[in-house]
């Protein structure tokens, strides 16, 4: 997902929307591997069926085949676009407090194991934008395996030297967003976001409902009491129209799009809606990419529960080239709100792909533990016509492979990462080596960073049915994790959840092999 020199960012709050719309021959071109080929089936099923579960019946996913276990003496490289989507993380904590197992196809690993903070060392000043952490160790899961973990690190910017943004709220106060989940949810959300704002930042709210509606004026950040008292207006009640007021707020986006701003629109809904005057999902869509060609961006971010349209947030936010997230609480709110807020609005790089290339002479094979709907040609890294992700101010990216080794050689892999600058169109690449002395004799002694994205990774891997985790022990991610809570309440948060998992699937104790 790229992002312009003078970003507009439309971030969507929402349940579920639309009809089903097909998925464009084009984004599939230039897919070669295995991988690829079970996604180009994946996708051919959903353009032909629809979505995989029908709307209004529940919440509605997009199924992705687990990747497979690739021989390095097929194809040694190994290529995706980050994401730091967490979305698929908090519908997980939603259904398991609704004493509920998640849906298997809402299980997005990566989503699952960037949805933690890690310790990753932050790149030297004047090397770049990246930094690249590369550990290994034993697995757990499977004998006379590895995991390996490669955790990128994107460089900081101070709250005071971000530049200026002009964020516009587009709330949906239809009357299915009546409800402390919904509504108020989300004006906590908004009253959080615009206190992290500096005083050169301005405020818009727009909203829709039976029709759609100006309630404020851009207005600078520091008259906050009048934002304020503008978003303790917001009620809900009447029928809804997401496409009109999708135009209302990036006409004013647009408005404000420079070369030195961000423009941000973020619209809060269930996604209980229509499309509004003779729209079509497709029509949406082209939309969608026409502003992100003006400078305006898009994010998803969705409340609620019961019909929400999970797989709909996830393709919009790649169209607009934002970040989908979900929230479920008031602490989720505050993580992406406030102790966030700065990646979210300062983009530092735009088509950010990463390709591991392994050493043939001393990795036998490996698998890419997610990232399905992320892989990207191998040939295509170096297109820097090819989309990539988008990495705010300070984040970071983890991803978890499993390898085969063969006991020769003493460099793995090296990891390339190309980016391009948010106002630029030409890519650069950094380069960083795996060496045998960073693979771990033993689990305990590899950090706790890596024991616990472990845990994550194969609760998700087990839940979501893949084949390669058929034998995987939760008691044994259970034991992993506790182990790996480095002090961080978000990872003990965890814990309780997957204790809670286990109880729902009738398992018992932690076999002692565990332990």
């Amino acid at each position: 997902m790229a992002a312009l020199a003078a970003v507009g960012c439309f971030v969507l709050f929402t349940d579920h929307f639309f009809r089903p719309f097909s998925v464009p021959a084009a984004a599939l071109a230039g897919t070669s591997d295995a991988n690829a080929q079970l996604r180009r089936k994946t996708l051919k099923d959903f353009n032909s069926h629809g979505f995989n579960e029908p709307v209004g019946q529940g919440n509605t996913h997009t199924r992705h085949e687990p990747n497979t276990f690739t021989s390095v003496g097929k194809d040694r490289l190994s290529t995706f676009a980050v994401d730091v989507d967490t979305a698929s993380y908090s519908l997980f904590r939603r259904s398991v407090k609704d004493d509920a197992l998640p849906e298997r196809s809402s299980v997005r690993v990566e989503e699952w194991v960037n949805a933690f903070s890690y310790r990753l060392p932050e790149p030297e000043p004047g090397t770049g934008d990246f930094h690249v952490d590369l550990e290994a160790a034993p697995s757990p899961f499977t004998p006379g395996r590895y995991l390996l973990k490669v955790g990128l690190q994107g460089r900081r910017v101070a709250k005071s030297e971000r530049k200026p943004t002009h964020l516009v709220f587009l709330v949906d106060t239809s009357g299915s967003m009546a409800g402390d989940d919904r509504l108020e949810l989300a004006k906590t959300s908004m009253k959080l976001a615009v206190r992290g704002l500096n005083e050169t930042d301005t405020v818009a709210i727009t909203t829709y409902a039976g029709d759609v509606r100006t309630v404020l004026e851009p207005t600078p950040a520091r008259q906050l009491e009048r934002i304020e008292r503008a978003i303790d207006s917001l009620c809900s009640g009447g029928g809804t129209a997401m496409g009109d007021g999708l135009e209302l707020a990036y006409r004013y986006a647009v408005r404000m799009v420079g070369r030195d701003t961000v423009s941000r629109v973020v619209v809060l809904t269930d996604g209980d809606t229509n499309l509004g005057r003779n729209q079509t999902a497709d029509a949406m869509l082209a939309s969608v990419a026409r502003y992100v060609r003006e400078g305006v961006t898009l994010s998803t971010i969705g409340f609620g529960t019961g019909n929400y349209r999970d797989d709909l947030m996830e393709r919009l936010a790649d169209k607009g080239n934002g970040n989908c997230f979900y929230i479920d609480s008031e602490h989720e709110a505050r993580r992406v709100f406030e102790e966030k807020l700065t990646g979210t609005l300062e983009v530092i790089a735009k088509d950010v792909k990463v390709q591991v290339d392994f050493e043939p002479d001393a990795v036998r094979g490996y698998r890419l533990v997610g990232y399905e709907n992320r892989a990207v040609a191998d040939q295509d890294f170096r297109d820097d016509t090819v989309d990539g992700g988008e990495i705010g101010a300070g984040h970071s990216v983890t991803a978890l492979y499993e390898v085969e080794l063969t006991g020769k050689g003493t460099r793995l892999a090296t990891v390339r990462v190309r980016a391009k600058k948010p106002q630029g169109e030409e890519a650069a690449e950094q380069r960083f080596t795996l060496e045998r002395d960073r693979v771990r004799a033993s689990l305990n002694k590899a950090s706790a960073d890596l024991r616990f994205a472990a845990a994550v990774a194969g609760t998700a891997d087990l839940l979501r049915g893949a084949h390669e985790a058929s034998d995987w022990s939760l008691a044994t991610a259970e034991s992993l994790a506790e182990g790996a809570l480095d002090g961080q309440e978000d990872r003990r948060e965890f814990l309780t959840l997957l204790h809670r998992v286990r109880e729902l699937r009738g398992e018992r104790g932690v076999p002692q092999a565990a332990r």
